[in-house]
């Protein structure tokens, strides 16, 4: 990394670095990226001024008007009103965090790009996100989530733009504005936010049947993420790689978490949304913090790089479609793991700017008319959002590569240009910058068809059902219990039946069971023509996200306590053992053991536990009265109540629960049978082990019966 990179405060590294060049890690290990920083020393105008006093303005006697010539005050106001840039019409909430990524040299035969070469550590920067609610919606809406991830290759910037579903509503990037205003609050009364449970979206999605197959995902546990370290993601179009020899492929990129794919159940995320509306972007915070660092593999599904750029007879083209699993396999190339926080969001998670068509050399794009739309519409909208055309420069956007683009001037400019020629050729700066092939950025020869100019998608892009059909079919019966029940609660918020009618109608076509239930459950009959059954019965095992066993590391295990017992110091540390993390909950604030107390019961929510340990019998405390607590019940019995909802809610939400033995008597008041599936009593030891092996498959479906077959 070039000297005008440098972050300073490199951290030793087997010698002394004071004067050595600072590592291209540094600013992923240190969550920031290059830029001046404001230490507190002495109070100044922007421009350097220093300040004897912020407290009062410039008056005409201390009673008197303000005065134009207070410079300080207008900077200080005038910059206080214009904080706020626009915020992004999609994707407006998001968290981020910064790491590295490290080839493993799979796809070195694939792909020319120097950050996917053996053992090449390349520093990342990642957003997450919700797609339709404002920045001050909650995490945990049923949406689709942005998984976006930039990476500082000493080529130039690399953006992989994805989501955590591998299809997207529409086939043409033209029809995006539409979906987003179908799904967007209704214009008369600007709700719902952050959802879409409403008349347009449904309206649109009935009538435009293209978005059926993103849709059902949208409806499934997918919309509905544990973490954002626990969520898949997709680079959704088919890319093309080209190799050291020119040689392409077709490929489609798949972010799989090293932790699993885990969702939460309707009712957690319902209660999160009010509880900790912040509650994915602090876990993933939390976890950095406390050095459980996410990590993903990146693998790549490979594909022929053919004329008609069809596989298995499915159009690669369509972004509406994926490729099974089954039919290719994905293929590992590197590993991402997320190690710092941002150090300002503002800066850093607000102010970053991804784009598609950032590339390098070895990745090419291709005629994807989603992604060919998408290539014009993300300058548009960094040039709105940050002010024009110079966002690049920004610390969190500037490349490590150098730069040396002719491009000048314009709004927050922030280089010192120097030279007599912005422009090729030119002799007066000795024909700087030269123009090289080696090394650059490749595009790709393509042979185009004879053709007329047309408003069409190809055939080949007209099934808007069958991949839905088998997204449905792959999953366990629980799973379609959950997008039974989303349909059926999404389109009971619609006011209209006939957008109800009409979506029931589509849903026929996916998967007769499916339509069936949904309309028993909104008081619709099936449609007249819909078909006895669908014929085919493939499935994809790879689409299910209940399946396998995953490490637990970092999950949160809600402690129950009231005394500091030896059962309790001995409980924290057999779960800090078994690579758990405790979350301490007591009747009230303080501390606990020598232990902060994490939760009062006032403030405990079983949505933000991934299990429970009870290590105390838990009676009532003095401020359990309904007077002071709402989850405070007042009915009878030796256990407080809102250890009592909290036990409930963790039971109904299929979770891990363990007590002491000296604590049983909670399970028995609370009516939890101790030899119940999931449920487990001993001591310190056996209680975090058995949980340890309950929470490697995230919860205990098997405790109730679904209603699919």
């Amino acid at each position: 990394m070039s000297g005008e990179r440098a972050n300073g405060g490199g951290r030793a590294n087997g010698g002394d670095r004071a004067n050595s060049a600072p590592s291209p890690l540094d600013a992923a290990a240190n969550g920031v990226r290059n830029a001046p920083r404001q230490h507190g020393g002495r109070l100044t105008t922007s421009t350097g001024a220093r300040l004897a006093d912020t407290d009062h303005s410039l008056k005409a006697g201390p009673r008197g008007p303000i005065l134009l010539a207070d410079h300080h005050l207008r900077e200080k106001i005038t910059h206080f009103d214009h904080e706020r840039i626009p915020e992004r019409v999609v994707h407006a909430r998001g968290a981020a965090a910064h790491g590295v990524f490290i080839a493993n040299g799979a796809a070195e035969r694939l792909c020319r790009a120097d950050f996917l070469r053996r053992h090449v550590q390349t520093p990342v920067f990642v957003r997450f996100s919700t797609v339709l609610g404002s920045r001050g919606s909650a995490d945990t809406a049923r949406d689709t989530r942005g998984f976006a991830v930039k990476f500082y290759t000493r080529q130039g910037n690399y953006d992989l733009v994805g989501n955590n579903i591998p299809v997207f509503f529409i086939q043409d990037g033209i029809k995006f504005p539409d979906v987003i205003h179908a799904g967007k609050p209704h214009p008369d009364r600007e709700i719902p936010q952050a959802q879409s449970a409403h008349d347009t979206f449904w309206d649109f999605v009935s009538l435009h049947t293209e978005a059926q197959h993103h849709t059902i995902w949208n409806m499934s546990d997918r919309g509905l993420p544990r973490s954002y370290r626990m969520m898949e993601g997709f680079g959704v179009h088919t890319f093309r790689m080209v190799d050291d020899s020119g040689n392409t492929s077709l490929v489609k990129f798949h972010w799989k978490p090293l932790l699993g794919v885990h969702g939460m159940t309707w009712e957690e995320a319902q209660l999160l949304a009010g509880a900790d509306p912040d509650f994915h972007r602090r876990d993933l915070a939390d976890a950095i913090d406390a050095g459980n660092f996410p990590a993903w593999d990146l693998g790549v599904q490979v594909m022929p790089d053919s004329e008609d750029e069809m596989f298995e007879g499915i159009d690669l083209l369509d972004p509406t479609k994926l490729v099974p699993e089954e039919l290719c396999p994905v293929k590992v190339i590197g590993t991402l793991t997320l190690t710092a926080n941002p150090t300002n969001y503002f800066a850093e998670t607000e102010q970053v700017a991804f784009h598609v068509g950032q590339l390098v050399p070895g990745i090419d794009v291709t005629n994807d008319p989603l992604l060919q739309v998408r290539l014009f519409s993300y300058v548009d909208t960094q040039l709105t959002r940050l002010g024009g055309p110079n966002y690049n420069q920004l610390p969190i956007n500037r490349p490590n590569a150098p730069v040396d683009d002719l491009l000048r001037d314009g709004m927050h400019q922030q280089n010192v240009h120097t030279g007599l020629a912005p422009y090729l050729p030119n002799s007066l700066d000795g024909g700087c910058p030269f123009r090289v092939a080696e090394d650059a950025v490749i595009d790709v020869p393509q042979q185009l068809p004879a053709s007329r100019r047309v408003r069409a998608n190809p055939v080949s892009f007209a099934d808007h059902h069958s991949q839905a059909g088998l997204f449905f079919r792959s999953l366990t019966p629980v799973e379609r219990d959950h997008v039974i029940a989303a349909y059926t609660f999404e389109l009971g918020h619609c006011h209209d039946v006939e957008v109800r009618r009409r979506q029931v109608e589509q849903l026929a076509l996916i998967d007769t069971q499916l339509a069936a239930a949904v309309a028993a459950g909104l008081g619709l009959s099936m449609p007249e023509d819909a078909p006895d059954s669908l014929d085919s019965d493939a499935v994809s095992p790879a689409l299910s996200m209940i399946a396998g066993e995953w490490p637990t590391t970092g999950r949160t295990v809600g402690v129950l306590a009231g005394d500091d017992g030896a059962g309790l110091r001995d409980a924290l540390a057999a779960l800090h053992t078994a690579g758990l993390r405790p979350l301490l909950i007591a009747p009230i604030a303080g501390t606990l053991a020598g232990e902060q107390v994490d939760r009062s019961y006032a403030a405990a929510v079983s949505a933000e536990l991934d299990a429970v340990l009870i290590c105390w019998p838990a009676p009532p405390a003095p401020d359990a009265r309904p007077s002071l607590d709402a989850k405070a019940d007042g009915s009878a019995g030796s256990t407080d109540p809102r250890v009592r909802t909290l036990l409930e809610q963790a039971w109904r939400h299929a979770k891990p629960i363990a007590a002491l033995p000296e604590a049983s008597t909670v399970l028995d008041d609370v009516g939890i049978d101790p030899a119940g599936v999931g449920v487990l009593v001993g001591d310190s030891t056996t209680a975090a082990s058995g949980l340890s092996e309950l929470l490697a498959r995230h919860r205990v479906w098997e405790r109730f019966e679904p209603a699919s077959r």
